[in-house]
């Protein structure tokens, strides 16, 4: 009889333990992404093409938000049209990636972060196009 108790209290347990796993509340990673060809030319006075349309093709660079190890992909998140992002992550370890990255393709420096429940993680993106 007393390990009919035990067996309900086990499981009582682990049922509020996953619970509170999955009540945590989550935090937020947020900042601004700046694609900028390799060049001598300054864009920044340039953030409207003449037809009136944004110079800088956000769409093109999505941000990957992947584990701390690199091996899984958690979230793609793509800037909008003034290159501001924002994103709601559980709390862990992630790296901030772009899409594309790699030898000979788009340049731009991985950033790993935190999240905490309820803070917000700024982290600004450059991206080199290596378009001239």
């Amino acid at each position: 009889m007393h390990l009919k108790y035990l067996i309900a209290a086990c499981t009582f347990l682990g049922l509020a333990g996953a619970a509170s796993i999955k009540a945590a509340s989550p935090g937020f990673i947020e900042g601004h992404v700046k694609i900028f060809p390799l060049s001598e030319v300054n864009l920044a006075d340039d953030a409207k093409a003449p037809s009136g349309e944004s110079a800088q093709p956000y769409s093109e660079y999505p941000l990957i938000v992947r584990t701390r190890d690199g091996q899984k992909e958690i979230a793609r998140v793509t800037a909008d049209d003034n290159g501001n992002y924002r994103a709601a992550l559980p709390p862990g370890d992630y790296i901030l990636d772009v899409e594309g990255r790699s030898p000979g393709h788009v340049r731009a420096t991985p950033q790993p972060f935190t999240i905490t429940s309820n803070q917000t993680v700024h982290i600004d993106m450059d991206i080199d196009t290596g378009i001239r």
